[in-house]
């Protein structure tokens, strides 16, 4: 099925947020690269996490892919925003998890710490996935609202 897919990063992913871009596009999914431009120079990973993050939870794009060095800063920028679950990994196993039990919207990975074929595999993984519901439901409701509730 396909899917409309925004993609964000820092300067440190560039050419792994390029590649992915086409490859998605080769697939039939509809691509809306969010930047930054090449010729950006250095940029700040948490502006275009926020832009990732609402072009998700504002509908504008099924799923998201948020991309910086490690993926760890752009991940945390990425999850400040209630309508969105963002999962960092770095191998499709945890990509699958965290649609199936955490029904992530946004995945992130970090362009120096996996290579372009195991992006892909982990990309492949979590758009495939559904989110299996059941037992797992109540918990990512529970996620998306603003006020932490204590455990009973």
């Amino acid at each position: 099925m396909p899917y409309r897919v925004a993609l964000a990063s820092d300067h440190a992913a560039l050419d792994m947020r390029a590649a992915l871009a086409a490859w998605l596009r080769e697939a039939g999914h509809n691509v809306d690269d969010l930047g930054p431009t090449a010729d950006a120079g250095s940029v700040d990973y948490p502006d275009y996490g926020y832009r990732l993050a609402s072009a998700v939870a504002d509908g504008g794009a099924d799923f998201g892919v948020a991309l910086c060095g490690s993926g760890i800063g752009i991940s945390i920028a990425v999850n400040r925003h209630p309508g969105c679950r963002c999962a960092l990994v770095s191998e499709s196993l945890s990509a699958r998890l965290a649609r199936e039990h955490n029904d992530a919207n946004v995945l992130a990975m970090g362009a120096r710490i996996i290579g372009l074929d195991t992006a892909k595999d982990c990309l492949a993984a979590f758009l495939s996935t559904p989110f299996g519901g059941g037992r797992h439901a109540p918990r990512v409701e529970k996620l998306s609202r603003v006020q932490q509730e204590q455990p009973a």
